[in-house]
């Protein structure tokens, strides 16, 4: 079921707005969200289980967490009350300073507590993870499809609310569709957004990706790696090659950014009808697939 979208709230207020501590009217509401700071123990504080970054590099933690037991945590988390436990939070902004905070055996960490709905919740964890330089291009790609399903956000609102443009968007959703064993690659960083835009649609994507991995093949080099292993063209009973229209691939290309998936539609050779293909990775997205086609 849709969450419903709050009034003049929402993305295109910005991570700026959302976020802001100074306690003035912002210009789509008539009043900012309320705000209170203090410390809470880090065991009332949760994490958003739908917080887009699925994967902390060590390395980086460490830092972090070396930093916060000498010198404390500079900028508090944001939390908001969380109503299905008494005297829990949930963390809208901060995970990764909560979790290096328990690492460095703090007890205590400074919060602002504000006012959030589900949606702005969401939007203020993506957009705040898609400003890092370190997040990857597989957890950007979710937290764009998170938008696009859970609260109905197009590729334009979110393109215009994040300075994207609309082909960045897509092109980053289009990696959802690629095998979750190249994903893995991408997350782990030993694959580049780059590299992994040339696999995608490739039904070798698995074995061509570790080839490139191996060999430390350049982003060209990889492009020319798919097209000279690309697999057959299809061909009719009558051995004529079945080409499709540049219209046909871009429906093609809006249909899997839009699902997440692979989509192939083959239109039957002098006639109107045809049939559309969709290729789902694991039974999760299926799942997806099957609430979105039902309206769930």
């Amino acid at each position: 079921m849709n969450t419903p979208k709050s009034p003049n709230r929402g993305l295109g207020r910005g991570l700026s707005a959302l976020m802001s501590d100074v306690n003035t009217p912002s210009a789509d509401t008539k009043e900012a969200p309320k705000t209170t700071g203090r410390t809470l123990p880090v065991d009332q504080i949760y994490p958003n289980p739908d917080q887009p970054r699925r994967t902390f590099d060590d390395q980086a933690m460490s830092d972090l967490t070396a930093s916060i037991a000498e010198k404390g945590i500079i900028q508090p988390l944001i939390v908001r009350k969380k109503d299905s436990k008494n005297g829990a939070y949930e963390i809208v902004a901060g995970e990764r300073r909560w979790r290096a905070a328990q690492r460095a055996k703090l007890h205590e960490v400074p919060v602002i507590i504000r006012e959030f709905t589900d949606v702005e919740v969401l939007e203020v964890a993506i957009i705040e993870n898609i400003q890092r330089a370190d997040l990857n291009a597989i957890d950007e790609a979710a937290g764009y499809k998170q938008l696009m399903e859970k609260f109905g956000r197009t590729q334009e609102e979110m393109g215009k609310a994040l300075s994207k443009s609309r082909s960045h968007i897509a092109n980053s959703v289009r990696l959802l569709t690629l095998p979750g064993s190249v994903q893995g690659l991408v997350q782990e960083g030993k694959l580049s957004a780059g590299h992994a835009r040339t696999l995608v649609g490739h039904p070798d994507a698995d074995s061509l990706a570790a080839q490139i991995v191996k060999n430390g093949l350049s982003v060209r080099d990889s492009e020319k790696l798919t097209k000279a292993t690309k697999a057959p063209t299809k061909r009719t009973s009558r051995a004529k090659t079945v080409s499709k229209d540049a219209d046909t691939v871009q429906i093609e290309k809006d249909l899997s950014a839009h699902l997440g998936m692979r989509v192939s539609i083959n239109h039957a050779e002098g006639k109107e009808n045809g049939q559309v293909t969709l290729s789902y990775r694991d039974l999760e997205q299926l799942d997806d697939l099957l609430r979105l086609l039902s309206g769930g």
